[in-house]
């Protein structure tokens, strides 16, 4: 008895679970999130800011970093993978294609000392302040 109460129950429930169901698809496809990519991490300190990010797939050689006063901008390609003869995707989430992502720094750099290293996968950047933003201590002179 128990069971036929559960089964009648669980039919009572099938159709509000297709309406979640697609009401979940409806909205997930009409308001897709956006998130800017790549993602990045920015430290700073008195004397740099450092901004690192995640680039599997991509080589070094395709990564292009520009730095103008207070903005860094990050341009790189991720080719698809190649699928063999009679191979097809059942998920597909990783991102391909030309990617760009301009980040504010927290104050100007001197461009010319940036410094750009790869590795694992991880591009690291260690952009200068520049020496006219860097706080300068004043000696008072007394007469």
């Amino acid at each position: 008895m128990l069971i036929r109460e559960l089964e009648r129950l669980e039919n009572l429930l099938q159709p509000w679970r297709e309406f979640e169901y697609i009401n979940r698809e409806v909205f997930r496809t009409l308001s897709p999130v956006q998130v800017e990519f790549p993602l990045v991490n920015l430290w700073k300190n008195e004397d740099k800011v450092v901004v690192t990010t995640e680039m599997p797939g991509v080589e070094s050689e395709g990564v292009e970093i520009n730095v103008t006063g207070k903005t860094i901008t990050l341009r790189f390609e991720r080719k698809p993978e190649e699928l063999k003869d009679g191979e097809a995707y059942t998920r597909r989430e990783r991102r391909y294609g030309e990617f760009k992502r301009t980040i504010e720094l927290p104050f100007n750099v001197q461009s010319d000392k940036v410094e750009a290293k790869f590795s694992k996968g991880i591009l690291y950047i260690e952009l200068p302040r520049a020496e006219a933003e860097k706080p300068r201590k004043i000696t008072v002179k007394s007469e």
